[in-house]
């Protein structure tokens, strides 16, 4: 966005003194009764070890350049140059957007984990991309013509999700870190707030062009970086594209490349823009598929989890990616809503079992999943979606 074992986790427990503390499933239950119940569900834990295991996969393609596939604007034969000319910061993982959430993940890992063994390697793998020389080079690269649209808005959502983690974290590393990206930093914020009063209607796919999710990364973002005016924007742009909709079509899914839903990408960003009562409300209209109040192991069949045809093909891969997102977003959404809503159960029910497919697939067998998708693990098992953007909107 090699082979391990199954890794079927509890959420994260924050070791880093400055990192919310994940519960044991922060979509469902707290404290030692969600830990107990994790536990008899999952014979593992998501600790330093199994930590390791996602690191080593971006450390295996941060510095990685081939094999690559470049999103490139050529102005004229100056502009061909190997990826580490173009962009030497994020030259890595086989495309940008993979190489930047490959650092978002070494960057969220050495915060929950500041003493893992992994951590040296991390850090010196980030000292190495992002200097100042480097990350001056990417913002020129983005300045430059005919790359207006260039990691819109998947590539550039990441970016921010990156300088978020390192606005976060009080550490001498990650203030200079953040310092470096400011100028690559300035250059998405322009870019996404003059794009998105222009987008006339939201793009509803399932791969990196969807709407809902850059939103929800940008909405996180602005809230950590204080940015008023870019949250409001994305606010506005999410009600204005969603809260009409009616009768997700959740049984056209999956298409056969997504590695997001539309249906739940919508749900997961809206959880976070809307008060608890009316995206409680907006929900039933939205999506009247899920089932209410039904018991056993029935609950998990109204979605079904994805299977990849083919996890060396890098678009069939991505269907081992949709489950980690599914996982998260129907986590995203239980955080929403109140404790006795009767969807609760069949919500957990399909977290539980997409939660468990999608990581079982992170194994780092094929490259073509293996430079993206333990960064969605990381996504997922750290609970970054409702750690940083747990609904405060509607909790008030």
């Amino acid at each position: 966005m090699k082979s391990l074992l199954v890794l079927l986790l509890v959420p994260v427990l924050a070791s880093a003194a400055d990192l919310p503390s994940q519960s044991a499933s922060p979509a469902r239950t707290s404290g030692a009764e969600g830990t107990a119940a994790a536990t008899e569900e999952s014979p593992g834990q998501f600790d330093a070890k199994a930590a390791e295991r996602f690191a080593k996969l971006a450390l295996a393609c941060v510095h990685k350049e081939y094999p690559n596939k470049i999103a490139h604007v050529l102005n004229s034969d100056a502009d061909v140059a190997p990826p580490r000319k173009l962009t030497p910061a994020f030259c890595g993982c086989y495309d940008w957007h993979s190489s930047v959430h490959g650092h978002w993940l070494l960057v969220r890992l050495l915060r929950t984990f500041p003493d893992a063994s992994f951590a040296k390697d991390a850090r010196a793998a980030l000292k190495q991309s992002l200097t100042g020389e480097n990350l001056n080079q990417e913002a020129a690269y983005i300045k430059r013509e005919g790359r207006s649209s260039f990691e819109r808005p998947y590539g550039l959502s990441w970016l921010l999700q990156l300088c978020a983690e390192l606005r976060e974290w009080d550490d001498p590393d990650a203030k200079d870190w953040l310092a470096n990206l400011k100028p690559l930093e300035d250059v998405a914020v322009q870019r996404l707030t003059a794009w998105l009063p222009k987008l006339s209607n939201p793009v509803r796919v399932g791969e990196h062009d969807q709407t809902a999710f850059g939103l929800g990364l940008m909405f996180d973002y602005a809230r950590t970086a204080k940015n008023d005016s870019f949250a409001k924007l994305v606010r506005d742009s999410a009600k204005k594209f969603f809260l009409a909709d009616k009768n997700c079509p959740l049984n056209y899914e999956p298409s056969g490349e997504d590695f997001l839903s539309p249906c739940l990408g919508e749900a997961d960003v809206m959880r976070r823009v809307l008060p608890q009562k009316e995206f409680a409300n907006w929900l039933k209209t939205f999506m009247p598929q899920i089932p209410v109040g039904r018991d056993g192991s029935e609950n998990a069949d109204w979605l079904k989890v994805a299977v990849s045809p083919d996890p060396s093909d890098p678009k069939l891969a991505h269907l081992d990616g949709l489950n980690l997102s599914r996982a998260w977003m129907l986590e995203g959404i239980l955080s929403a809503l109140p404790e006795d809503d009767p969807r609760r159960v069949a919500l957990e029910a399909a977290a539980d079992a997409h939660r468990r497919a999608g990581l079982a697939a992170v194994t780092g067998e094929h490259y073509e999943g293996g430079h993206w998708l333990g960064s969605f693990a990381v996504y997922l098992t750290t609970a970054r979606g409702i750690a940083s953007g747990d609904n405060t909107e509607g909790k008030k």
